[in-house]
């Protein structure tokens, strides 16, 4: 593959790095997601294909959107019964209408291995001599992508755009009145139990979760709601169960289907914290993309179907959201 391919660069020309639309009010703009809040309550939230690394947007990937949006509608689907989330509908595959929450100011990460590349990731800090972690006591003698004796969780403040996220420990979530201890305790017991719900099934399908975090808020009642994503291959790490063994016992990094990928491509080319972060080359993207196909399909079990590119991505989203809100698109 070639960056002059015309069917990758055809890919990569019809991917949607923007979903504004003007008729809708309150617009906010994410690394990845588009967002509109409604007067009823109601918010609307687009995922485009922008990808982000090292709290940097990169590039487009294709088909990412969708596979964000189409793999977080089946985990708030499959974790329904352990918590409420705030999905209202699906009426677009890039497209969820939720209920506005209010936010939590805590991102709940849970882990049952010692990975990552990042700077809220435990292996670069216990690889810097770090042995208390997020107020976790580490013993020495642990490597890189060892499964930890029990599941933690890692807790972050959540960073303004353009901001790093911050480690945090639960007791210090407490004292700063970020979170009550009741609020902490629920918001633990239902990390922990919607984590568990992952593990088992992305087991049966030969993936394992390794880690992920969690966003939650209140509803108008005040009850906890699950928000934003779950268990997508961007807010998650996914590791191929089948390879896992051999490729720890030689030193090698884990097959992945997830964000790491690109994480590593980068830190494998430059300190993404401190120097310029290289352009992603157009088949790194293609096989990206690939790998978040395929964590859809596996984790699922269903096929996953591609949009007819023929139709731009953003005029099939107004056109569903026209149906979904003709209030706001009346012509």
């Amino acid at each position: 593959m070639t960056e002059t391919d015309p069917d990758i660069q055809h890919l990569l020309d019809t991917c949607l790095t923007e979903a504004t639309f003007p008729e809708l009010p309150n617009p906010q703009s994410g690394k990845v997601r588009e967002s509109y809040d409604l007067p009823d309550g109601r918010r609307v939230m687009i995922a485009t294909d922008r990808q982000s690394a090292f709290d940097f947007v990169l590039a487009a990937v294709p088909f990412k959107g969708q596979v964000l949006n189409q793999t977080a509608m089946f985990w708030f689907d499959q974790t329904k019964d352990i918590c409420p989330n705030h999905v209202i509908e699906a009426p677009d595959p890039n497209v969820v209408i939720a209920r506005r929450l209010d936010m939590l100011p805590v991102e709940m990460v849970v882990r049952d291995y010692i990975t990552g590349s990042t700077e809220t990731s435990i292996w670069p800090m216990y690889e810097r001599g770090e042995r208390l972690l997020y107020g976790h006591p580490f013993p020495e003698g642990l490597m890189k992508n060892q499964k930890l004796p029990e599941t933690i969780i890692t807790p972050t403040t959540k960073a303004a755009q353009g901001e790093h996220d911050a480690p945090i420990t639960a007791r210090e979530i407490v004292e700063q009145g970020l979170l009550d201890q009741e609020q902490w305790d629920e918001l633990a017991r239902l990390s922990l139990a919607v984590f568990a719900r992952g593990r088992e099934i992305a087991a049966d399908n030969g993936l394992i979760l390794v880690d992920t975090k969690y966003e939650f808020g209140l509803d108008a009642e005040g009850r906890i709601t699950l928000a934003d994503e779950i268990h997508t291959p961007d807010s998650s790490r996914y590791w191929i169960a089948d390879t896992y063994p051999e490729r720890m016992n030689t030193g090698k990094e884990p097959e992945s289907l997830d964000k790491e990928f690109l994480r590593l491509w980068i830190a494998g080319r430059c300190d993404p914290y401190n120097e310029p972060i290289p352009e992603i080359p157009p088949d790194t993207l293609i096989e990206f993309s690939g790998k978040y196909v395929r964590l859809y399909e596996q984790v699922t079990g269903r096929t996953f179907e591609k949009p007819d590119l023929g139709i731009p991505i953003k005029d099939r989203i107004r056109d569903s959201l026209a149906r979904a809100l003709p209030e706001f698109f009346a012509s």
